[in-house]
């Protein structure tokens, strides 16, 4: 394990001090120590100042366990599932950040797509479209790993489950790094709030053409059929379509 930096104390600083939404720990790999400390010490841990302003922060597995079962009294609705929330004109729902039933209804409607028997459907599919990726990198010579094996084969095991076009699948890792990316960092897709949730209500307008051609078609084993023909997502509002759309790229990635 990489030693904390000087920067960080995490076996003498007041604990009240102690920020794990701290960016800069990650980056330092000096995380490691200040979650050990929290969890001996204050495993359910209130930070007055952050760039986020105040919040609580859970460590042990049983408490944070208790935490998400209990929908009563920590909503994933009205609390956000982020340490920074989205801006109020730009709100984009999504079941995960729903609490039962509701939340319950639309995960069920998406769930059989992990289903062993939906996924051994797909295992000729992507047993052949994995062996033209791999058949295809080049011999004797440097090659990106990352874009030409790692990126490709998520991207198409994104594309295989939404029934994608295969031709533009790769606009779905695309979204997928706009959705979750820090708009401040250099290399990301986007640099302003505005920026993502723009490029996200393009990503929506893709697929309300599919979405459109999966209503009128008998419902089948891909996301996007699912959604469009599950009584709890058919009819959803835009900036839950937008949301939902947001959540399963990122989670299938």
């Amino acid at each position: 394990m990489t030693a904390a930096p000087a920067a960080f104390e995490p076996l003498t600083q007041p604990l009240g001090s102690i920020d794990v939404s701290d960016p800069a720990i990650y980056e330092q790999d000096a995380w490691q120590p200040l979650f050990a400390r929290l969890r001996r010490e204050a495993p359910v841990h209130y930070c007055a100042e952050s760039r986020y302003g105040p919040y609580w922060s859970v460590t042990r597995y049983n408490d944070i366990t208790a935490v998400e079962l209990d929908h009563a009294s920590y909503s994933s609705q009205l609390g956000g599932i982020q340490i920074e929330d989205q801006p109020a004109d730009m709100k984009r729902g999504s079941f995960i950040r729903m609490d039962p039933p509701r939340h319950t209804v639309q995960r069920k409607t998406v769930a059989p797509i992990a289903a062993p028997n939906n996924l051994a459907s797909y295992e000729a599919t992507i047993r052949q479209r994995t062996r033209v990726v791999l058949d295809a990198l080049p011999r004797n010579e440097t090659f990106d790993w990352v874009d030409e094996v790692s990126i490709e084969l998520t991207t198409m095991m994104l594309a295989t489950l939404f029934d994608f076009p295969w031709e533009d699948r790769r606009m779905l890792t695309f979204w997928s790094d706009v959705a979750i990316c820090n708009v401040d960092a250099p290399g990301a897709p986007v640099h302003t709030e505005e920026e993502r949730f723009a490029e996200l209500l393009r990503m929506a307008d893709v697929f309300k053409g599919l979405w459109k051609e999966r209503t009128k078609a008998p419902p089948r084993l891909d996301l996007i059929s699912m959604m469009a023909h599950g009584p709890g997502t058919r009819d959803m509002p835009e900036m839950e379509f937008v949301g939902n759309l947001g959540l399963l790229i990122v989670g299938g990635k």
